[in-house]
C-alpha cells in the first residue's frame, strides 16, 4: 500500500534566510576556505567548497583553470580522452588538486578511470555519477572502486534519503550528492514523477552523514546566487555544500593560461552559434546521448532539456559573484570572521509566503468542510 508523506518539504525557491545582528563590518572580513578530512580516504583538502558539475559543457578543462584560480573545485566531465587528461596535467598541474576524474558504473567507464588516474597520479578525487544510485549494482560498483582506490576521495550518487546516504558511505563513498532532479535542464522528475525538494533533501541527508563523519554535495537546484548562499546557510548542510551546472557554462574557447587548449574531441553539435551563447543540456537527454552515441538507443528516452546562455559573461564572473554572495550571507547572519563556523551560529529559515499560505489552506479547508456539513445538519430538512 503506498505511503504518502504528508511532511512539509521544501525547495530553495520556497524559504528566505532571515538576517540577525552581526558584529562584521564588510563581507570582505570574512573568511570562506575550508579544510575538511574525508571519513574513508583519510585525505585532507583546502579550499572553498562550491564544485563544478560533470555536465558536458560545465565540467570542464577550461572551467577547471578559472575555478582553480579561486581555490574551488571541478569535477571534470567523463568524455575527455586519456591524451587529453595528459595534456592539461602537463599545462596546468597546479589544478589536479582541485579536480575530481568522473565516471559512470560501467565496466568502460571504470577501464577509462583506471587508466587517468594510474597516468596522472596527482589526480585524488573520483565522481561517481549515475542518475540513479539506488541500485544493488551501483553500492556494489562503489564498493569495487573503493577496493582500487583505497586512497582517493570518492563522490558517489545521487540520491536524496537518509538511508541510502548512509549504505554509500557505508560501502567505500566519501562524499555523498544529493539531489534527484533540481538541475535546471533536468527533467527527471517531470517524466518519471521521482524526486524531492532539495532543501530537505539536503537537510536530511546531512543528518544521516555528519552520523557516520562522512560529508554531503548539495548537487544541483541553484539557479541563482542566493539559492548557492541557501544551500551554503543550512546549519548541518554541508561541509561539502553545493554543486552547481545551468548557473555557469563553460566556453571551449577560454585561453588555457597563456596556451591554447586542443581542439575538443567531445562536444555538442551547435554548442556556441553567432549569439554568442553556449548551449548546455542535461547529461541524459537525448540531444546529449546521441551526441556520444549516435547509434541506436531509442529503449531509453531523455530526461533533460537543452537551454542557452551566455558565455563570455559567465565563465569569469562566477567564482567572485557566488563567493561574494555568500561572504554577504555570512555579513548578515553570523558573528565570526570565519563563514563556515556554522555549528554554533546555524542560520534562521523563513518559509515565503506562498508555503505559508498553503500551510494555513492546510488548516482552513477541513474547518470550512466541517462548518458546512454542521450548516447542512442543522438547517436541511432530513
Amino acid at each position: 500500500m503506498p505511503r504518502v508523506d504528508a511532511d512539509l518539504k521544501l525547495d530553495f525557491k520556497d524559504v528566505l534566510l532571515r538576517p540577525k545582528r552581526s558584529s562584521l563590518k564588510s563581507r570582505s572580513e570574512v573568511d570562506l576556505t575550508r579544510t575538511f578530512t574525508f571519513r574513508n580516504s583519510k585525505q585532507t583538502y583546502t579550499g572553498i567548497p562550491i564544485i563544478v558539475a560533470n555536465m558536458d559543457t560545465v565540467g570542464t578543462f577550461e572551467m577547471a583553470v578559472v575555478m582553480a584560480k579561486h581555490a574551488m573545485f571541478t569535477a571534470i566531465h567523463k568524455h575527455y580522452s586519456l591524451e587529453e587528461w595528459k595534456l592539461f596535467a602537463a599545462n596546468h598541474p597546479e589544478c589536479l588538486e582541485h579536480v575530481a576524474a568522473s565516471s559512470g558504473s560501467g565496466k568502460a567507464d571504470l577501464d577509462k578511470l583506471t587508466s587517468i588516474l594510474e597516468a596522472i597520479p596527482p589526480i585524488r578525487y573520483i565522481c561517481l555519477d549515475v542518475a540513479n544510485g539506488y541500485s544493488e549494482h551501483f553500492v556494489e560498483f562503489v564498493k569495487s572502486v573503493r577496493a582500487l582506490f583505497p586512497n582517493h576521495t570518492i563522490m558517489a550518487g545521487n540520491v536524496v534519503t537518509g538511508e541510502m546516504v548512509e549504505e554509500l558511505i557505508l560501502s567505500g563513498a566519501d562524499i555523498i550528492k544529493v539531489g534527484i532532479g533540481p538541475g535546471s535542464v533536468c527533467t527527471t522528475r517531470i517524466k518519471t514523477g521521482v524526486g524531492y525538494p532539495q532543501l530537505s533533501a539536503v537537510i536530511e541527508c546531512a543528518d544521516s552523514a555528519h552520523g557516520l563523519k562522512g560529508h554531503i554535495i548539495s548537487d544541483g537546484g541553484c539557479s541563482c546566487p542566493g539559492d548557492v548562499a541557501k544551500a551554503f546557510g543550512l546549519r548541518r548542510a554541508g561541509p561539502w555544500r553545493c554543486r552547481t551546472a545551468g548557473t555557469w557554462s563553460s566556453p571551449s574557447w577560454t585561453s588555457w593560461g597563456g596556451c591554447a587548449p586542443p581542439a575538443p574531441t567531445w562536444e555538442l553539435p551547435n554548442s556556441r552559434n553567432s549569439a554568442g551563447e553556449q548551449r548546455s543540456s542535461g547529461s541524459p537527454s537525448s540531444t546529449a546521448r546521441s551526441s556520444r552515441s549516435p547509434g541506436p538507443g531509442n529503449w531509453r528516452e531523455g530526461q533533460g532539456e537543452k537551454s542557452r546562455k551566455g558565455w563570455c559573461f559567465v565563465v569569469l564572473s562566477p567564482p567572485r559573484c557566488s563567493s561574494g554572495k555568500f561572504s554577504s550571507l555570512c555579513r548578515w547572519q553570523f558573528h565570526s570572521h570565519d563563514g563556515w563556523d556554522l555549528d554554533r551560529e546555524g542560520c534562521a529559515i523563513n518559509t515565503v509566503p506562498l508555503v505559508q499560505n498553503a500551510i494555513a489552506s492546510s488548516f482552513i479547508v477541513p474547518i470550512l468542510f466541517i462548518f458546512l456539513i454542521a450548516f447542512l445538519l442543522l438547517f436541511l430538512p432530513l
